[in-house]
């Protein structure tokens, strides 16, 4: 680090590292704010808004081929307000200029880089650019400006139109019951662009997508289908094999660069790695495969190593460089693995595909799996407890030696919605596992969030760094965080989790609901000064806020008995049923919400002094259509009344405000269920 900076710009106030990364170029960088805004207005000058994060490499590429370049930032500086944006911190202004982009050009990515009027309006963006392209797009646009500034205001008029335009919902008023059938159909539709030789979809590059799994998982368990459960296991299985998950550490990088899931975009985001401990958790209940129980433990140990604070909050992510060299801290050559291991190096790189040659580039190798582990040990003449054994020890050697390399950076911001994600994902671990080391985990951060992010009347900030908070929370930040406490109740009977999700959920209902279409803006109706106030509809990576703010609302209504909100989420749903029919891999969280409107939901109530006992024998397995309720004593929840029985701990299986005769064990009451 350069103690003596020749340059220092405004974002060296900032919390975020990948703002904090900028603050020494040559470009006079503001942070997105009023600052940045009126001084454009007053100096009548266009704005260069540019956007990405830490963890991205290309962001890296064009900040040393270009921002830190003084000639290329002298043409910025004198031109224009330059404005740089963590996409992870502000999503809701990435979400406008990423909707130009894709507009414009018909993509999208990071880094983005758009360019506006001085009120923000853009009138082109685009993706990463090299120098000599970005320098030539600066001039031709300083050149439109000073020459005919009027085609300039006409193209973002144009663009903004067409911002406002995307995803606008229409409140769709008609009746309307689901079925399997629908589900089937939409199967059917999806099934042609499934890779069912290595899971995914037919295409490169490729994402875990979690919520996609998860949703075929549910549709399985409704129409028993072989086929929709292969789609989930052979994913499942390609990829905890394969080159995206660290088989040293645990843990999963953003996506894969090709069909097989070989080679990875190294950096780790808290996001992936906490929908895929879920994900795996559900199917180790739907599948009792060794190999998932595996992959959730390594994951949350990867997690607890190098994604949590000492408060008991999470990191955003690691970086996918070090050294400047992407994927460098986890790639090897033969001769050091020979030289680290021994006499084990040639059964250690049979099973992870270590080769002479290299199985990426220059010469290294991705640790990767294509064979079981009965096939590795045959071939060595090695019982398969040996070749665990063997596996296990090899693997501690060389995580000796990687952790003496320089480490990809850290991005230690913290997210209320992502640290949501983590605490769903290890309280799914614990009600599946029974570890109580993945409980606390969950209730700590819970409390962390609870302390240092959410408000007495449900209010939230997005993020902390360094003891404070400096953003309001988004749609998102309120939407996982009420699923991870209706998760965290479950995995408690600990109602002071339905309380706090109930008093968010109804902060987000006066703040963010729209009465006229029926869904949720992504933004506060406080803090809503961005060009265009948009919704979230669409399920990516990260499922989207208003699908998920629609299962809450689903499940709330179900927990506190309250029917205007299960009315609210079927309205939601019936407004994008038609997009869930044409493309039910990009909405497949609301999928969830349509499987769940599709059958009868069960609410099934423990009550007594055994109900720990009980409620761990439930959650062996896997039950989309159940929710679980009870503890030892009645407690407040309407569904509870009158269902404690002195002496006895019973299981009353109920649907629809209806109960049937209480259980005195788990099989009878999964009988009720059809189980």
């Amino acid at each position: 680090m350069n103690n003596n900076p020749v340059y220092t710009n405004e974002l060296i106030n900032e919390s975020s590292p990948y703002l904090l990364q900028h603050a020494h170029n040559p470009v006079n960088w503001y942070p997105w704010g009023d600052k940045a805004l009126q001084k454009a207005s007053a100096e009548n000058k266009m704005l260069i808004i540019s956007i990405g994060y830490a963890a991205c490499h290309w962001c890296h590429v064009m900040e040393h081929e270009s921002f830190e370049d003084v000639e290329v930032a002298k043409i910025m500086n004198e031109n224009f307000i330059c404005i740089k944006v963590d996409r992870e911190e502000r999503p809701d202004v990435d979400q406008v200029y990423m909707t130009a982009a894709q507009l414009i050009t018909g993509r999208g990515g990071w880094p983005l880089n758009a360019m506006a009027l001085a009120d923000g309006r853009p009138f082109y963006a685009g993706t990463y650019f090299p120098k000599d392209k970005w320098m030539n797009m600066l001039a031709y646009f300083v050149d439109q400006q000073q020459k005919q500034p009027e085609s300039l205001q006409k193209s973002a008029e144009q663009v903004t139109k067409g911002i406002h335009a995307t995803e606008h919902v229409v409140f769709t008023k008609k009746e309307k019951t689901f079925s399997i059938s629908d589900l089937d159909k939409q199967f059917e539709t999806w099934k042609p662009n499934i890779d069912f030789t290595r899971g995914g979809e037919n295409r490169a590059p490729k994402f875990p997508m979690p919520s996609a799994w998860q949703y075929l998982l549910h549709y399985n368990y409704l129409g028993n289908n072989e086929e929709a459960l292969k789609a989930v296991t052979v994913t499942l299985d390609n990829m905890a094999m394969g080159g995206i998950y660290d088989h040293l550490q645990g843990g999963f990088a953003r996506y894969s660069t090709d069909a097989n899931w070989h080679v990875p975009h190294f950096e780790k985001m808290l996001y992936d790695n906490a929908q895929l401990v879920t994900l795996y958790a559900q199917a180790y209940q739907a599948t009792k495969n060794p190999l998932y129980k595996k992959t959730v433990y390594e994951t949350i140990d990867f997690v607890k190593q190098e994604l949590t604070s000492p408060e008991g909050a999470f990191y955003a992510s690691l970086d996918a460089d070090s050294e400047g060299v992407e994927g460098k801290f986890y790639v090897w050559t033969k001769e050091e693995v020979d030289n680290v291991l021994g006499d084990d190096a040639a059964i250690f790189s049979a099973y992870y595909n270590i080769t002479a040659a290299g199985n990426w580039e220059h010469g290294n190798s991705i640790l990767l799996r294509n064979e079981t582990d009965v096939a590795v040990a045959e071939a060595f003449k090695i019982t398969v407890e040996e070749l665990k054994s063997k596996i296990d020890a090899a693997k501690v050697k060389l995580m000796q030696v990687r952790n003496s390399r320089i480490k990809p950076g850290l991005d230690d911001k913290i997210l209320s919605s992502w640290n949501a994600l983590m605490i769903t994902g290890y309280a799914k671990a614990y009600r599946v596992f029974g570890e109580e080391a993945f409980l606390n985990a969950a209730v700590t951060n819970a409390n962390f969030l609870l302390k240092k992010a959410i408000a007495a009347d449900g209010e939230m900030t997005r993020n902390y760094k360094n003891g404070r908070s400096s953003i309001n929370a988004l749609l998102d930040d309120y939407a996982f965080t009420i699923a991870a406490f209706i998760e965290l109740y479950q995995a408690t009977f600990d109602e002071k989790w339905l309380t706090e999700a109930n008093k968010i959920t109804s902060y987000t209902l006066e703040h963010f609901f729209d009465a006229s279409s029926g869904m949720f803006f992504y933004t506060h109706n406080q803090y809503a000064d961005l060009i265009a106030r948009k919704m979230e509809l669409s399920d990516n990576v990260i499922p989207s806020s208003n699908s998920e703010m629609a299962k809450n609302l689903f499940l709330l209504g179900h927990f506190l008995n309250k029917d205007e909100y299960i009315s609210k989420a079927k309205q939601m749903l019936i407004n994008v049923e038609a997009d869930v029919q044409r493309n039910i891999y990009f909405y497949a969280n609301w999928g969830m919400l349509q499987a769940l409107f599709t059958s009868p939901l069960y609410e099934v109530a423990i009550m007594g002094d055994d109900f720990k006992n009980k409620r761990q024998q439930f959650d062996e397995h896997y039950l989309p259509t159940v929710i679980l309720l009870g503890g030892k004593q009645a407690g407040s929840l309407a569904l509870l009344h009158n269902k404690l029985i002195p002496g006895q701990t019973t299981i009353s299986v109920c649907r629809d405000k209806t109960c049937g005769l209480p259980a005195t064990s788990v099989e009878q009451a999964l009988g009720q269920i059809g189980k």
